[in-house]
């Protein structure tokens, strides 16, 4: 009945691995896509063109700091995303989540809260559950 969307086309500059895990801080620019682990976190220039994909092996232990994140994996902290946020089903977020747009599959999970920003720079906050749980 209804037809999903393909994504926009990533274009990934930087790729890491499975079998790779960074311990401390990682900024990038343009696109990074993760199937490893990374314990700190993650951020871009905030010039709405980076985006950060996670594969479903891929985790990250921080907040990230994106425009836009395509997240299959898991993500222990809060994430704070400029433009738009996709979560696919296998996507698990144990923190926050800021955006603008936000695109959930079903059988994505948020345990925190969700924090949607307006047009005119601020923000309108949505509890994602009565206990702060969603299992979309």
């Amino acid at each position: 009945m209804f037809k999903r969307k393909q994504s926009k086309n990533l274009n990934i500059d930087t790729l890491i691995g499975a079998k790779t895990r960074i311990n401390g801080d990682v900024e990038f620019s343009g696109g990074l896509h993760l199937d490893g682990y990374i314990s700190g976190n993650v951020s871009s220039e905030l010039d709405g063109e980076a985006s950060l994909s996670v594969g479903e092996q891929g985790g990250i232990e921080g907040s990230v700091i994106v425009p836009n994140i395509l997240l299959n994996g898991i993500v222990r902290g809060d994430i704070d995303a400029t433009e738009r946020v996709e979560l696919g089903a296998k996507a698990r977020v144990l923190g926050n989540v800021r955006y603008s747009v936000i695109e959930t599959a079903l059988g994505a999970q948020i345990n925190g809260k969700l924090i949607h920003r307006t047009n005119g720079g601020g923000e309108g906050e949505g509890d994602a559950g009565p206990t702060g749980d969603s299992q979309l």
